[in-house]
């Protein structure tokens, strides 16, 4: 698995990164754009019921009201407004909710297989989409139906007629309510990481008959020793590791299901016991170092990307087996102080078969590392590409040369320039067949993050999705009737999940066309690449299309990502969300709540009952 969004640092998002315009420059000009639009509008609209002189003065008085119940909000009165959602949340039962994911968390064992090959991923996948799907629903509930249900039950006249300004009741809605899903995201994530940590916690048993030698079997092969079986799975224990443990008392089993167990000999009453310790480098946080692709085309000429196998491999771009097409990185700042120990090279690669052959058996490839000042180049090795799966290999400080009589060959004196420079270069070995290669396909391991604090970044990205749905929720509940206002916030959310779809039809890049030419395919039961025929029917479907771009761009652009502000997928394979990638989401986050809050505010004040 690979992370296919690359993030530039923050303030190179912010402000401007090569000759893209910075993330604030485009929030500002959306914001000025929305807010041109939607006061031309207002005053069309009312010019047409009171005169274009009324028109101009009910709009300045209820936006100079905005402005002035911004300016004079009272934080003692947000804060009382805010305990009151509180209350109000807890007499709805939002404690329900809480309830029905430690059920969840119960029963979860019986649907999850411990057994598959990352069991990890599995465990950490399904807590944190379990608490992001539960925490999103009971904001959506909350928040959509608050509002609608004082104003039906005639409560909020006890508020209205008292000095409490409309920004401050909506803002105190949006804070009481984040406050409930605050404190129970925080219960959840806490029981969860619980729940992976003694869900994936286990040992094996070992004996002496175990690390016995065992007798070759007929082809002349020797079968290799084993631990006992527990959780589905077992771990080989290496002949050195046999004979480590009769020298020193210690050894380490191999790597199963992405993690390995210390061995510890203890002898007693003359015999020797094996103790195996917990599953280690189950949990991880890694921090890469990420390098920047080029391509080689089979004709060994530098190409600006690989080949194009399909539509639904646009990401990755693949290199041919059995010739000199080659994916090469070249990697920056590799120093003696930065990898002291050596280099741990980490690789993420996908498969494309042209024909079927084995399907078990892994792609042969090889691994190349050059001095790209001086073109000296070494063979590290060649492996099986491991698709679906992160394949670790180790660059230790001297490498063996080719030479068996030769000296041994300087990793940093050799191979990395002055400047810190290391190309890597990745090729396939058999003919027909394809390697697929992206940018952060392959990386340097620079450290190992603590995973328990990953995992409390992962929630924060939940926290802020949740902050979002009950702003959007309570903004939505400021005019609209409480059905109507729930509607409302799910299109939000689910419009905010397919936003990049959104754009694909906006900007005509999606395959089949767009929502009415596609609608028209499946009537008529033609594929995506199948020509329509030139008929009104058609020519009706394109037009439609055509003329829903421009508000579907405009959708895309103003609701939130909330599928890009999600970092399960960070979490679930191990990579650490770095502070660059956590201090982008927040801003975005910011960027999108302040407009909604505004939005609320002038939408709960033009209502007649907040007169």
């Amino acid at each position: 698995m690979i992370i296919e969004n690359e993030y530039p640092p923050y303030f190179e998002w912010l402000l401007a990164a090569g000759l893209n315009p910075g993330a604030l420059w485009i929030w500002l000009l959306t914001v000025v754009c929305l807010l041109v639009i939607g006061l031309l509008a207002s005053f069309i609209g009312l010019t047409v019921i009171h005169g274009p002189a009324k028109a101009g003065d009910l709009i300045f008085k209820a936006l100079a009201g905005v402005v002035n119940d911004v300016v004079h909000l009272s934080p003692r009165r947000v804060y009382a407004l805010a305990r009151l959602a509180v209350q109000e949340a807890v007499r709805r039962r939002v404690l329900v909710g809480f309830m029905l994911f430690i059920l969840i968390l119960l029963f979860a064992g019986w649907f999850l297989d411990p057994g598959r090959t990352d069991p990890a991923k599995l465990y950490l996948s399904f807590v944190v989409n379990a608490t992001s799907y539960l925490v999103l629903f009971l904001a959506l509930v909350l928040s959509a139906f608050s509002l609608p249900a004082d104003l039906q039950n005639k409560t909020i006249y006890t508020i209205v007629t008292k000095p409490v300004r409309p920004a401050e009741v909506v803002l105190g809605r949006t804070l009481g309510f984040a406050a409930v899903g605050t404190c129970l995201l925080a219960v959840m994530g806490l029981m969860s990481y619980i729940f992976v940590v003694r869900t994936l916690d286990h040992t094996h048993t070992l004996t002496a008959d175990d690390l016995a030698p065992k007798a070759p079997t007929e082809n002349g092969t020797v079968p290799p020793n084993h631990t006992g079986t527990a959780a589905r799975h077992r771990h080989e224990v290496k002949a050195e590791q046999i004979t480590r443990l009769g020298e020193e008392g210690y050894g380490v089993t191999e790597t199963e299901q992405g993690h390995y167990h210390e061995i510890t000999a203890v002898k007693r009453d003359g015999t020797t016991e094996y103790r195996l310790g917990p599953p280690l480098g189950q949990l991880k946080a890694r921090v890469p170092v990420r390098g920047k692709l080029r391509f080689r085309d089979r004709g060994g000429k530098p190409a600006e990307r690989g080949i194009n196998v399909g539509n639904e491999w646009l990401y990755h771009s693949y290199i041919e087996g059995g010739t000199p097409a080659a994916g090469i990185w070249r990697f920056s700042g590799v120093t003696r102080d930065r990898f002291p120990d050596g280099i741990v090279l980490e690789m993420a690669i996908r498969v494309f078969r042209s024909y079927k052959g084995t399907v078990d058996r892994p792609i042969l490839g090889s691994i190349t590392l050059r001095n790209p000042d001086t073109g000296v180049e070494h063979l590290l090795e060649n492996f099986q590409a491991k698709e679906y799966a992160v394949d670790p290999h180790e660059i230790p400080l001297e490498l063996d040369n080719e030479d068996p009589q030769g000296p041994k060959i300087d990793l940093f004196g050799e191979l990395v320039s002055e400047d810190g420079d290391l190309e890597v270069e990745i090729r396939c070995l058999e003919r027909a067949q394809f390697y697929g290669l992206a940018g952060p396909s392959v990386y340097l391991l620079r450290r190992e993050g603590t995973p328990w604090i990953n995992f409390a970044k992962g929630y924060i990205a939940i926290w802020l999705q949740m902050v979002l749905v009950t702003a959007f929720g309570v903004m939505w509940s400021t005019f609209l009737n409480g059905p109507v206002a729930l509607l409302a916030t799910i299109g939000s959310m689910v419009g905010g999940f397919f936003v990049t779809f959104l754009q694909s039809l906006a900007l005509n890049r999606s395959l089949g066309g767009g929502t009415f030419e596609s609608l028209l395919r499946i009537g008529q039961q033609k594929n995506l690449t199948e020509q329509l025929e030139q008929n009104f029917t058609s020519a009706v479907a394109v037009g439609l299309d055509k003329v829903t771009r421009i508000p579907l761009f405009v959708v895309s652009r103003v609701l939130p990502n909330l599928r890009e502000l999600n970092d399960v997928q960070y979490v679930a394979d191990g990579y650490d969300i770095s502070a660059d990638l956590l201090a982008i989401h927040l801003t975005t986050g910011l960027g999108y709540l302040v407009p909604v809050l505004l939005l609320g505010f002038l939408f709960f004040k033009l209502r007649e009952v907040a007169k």
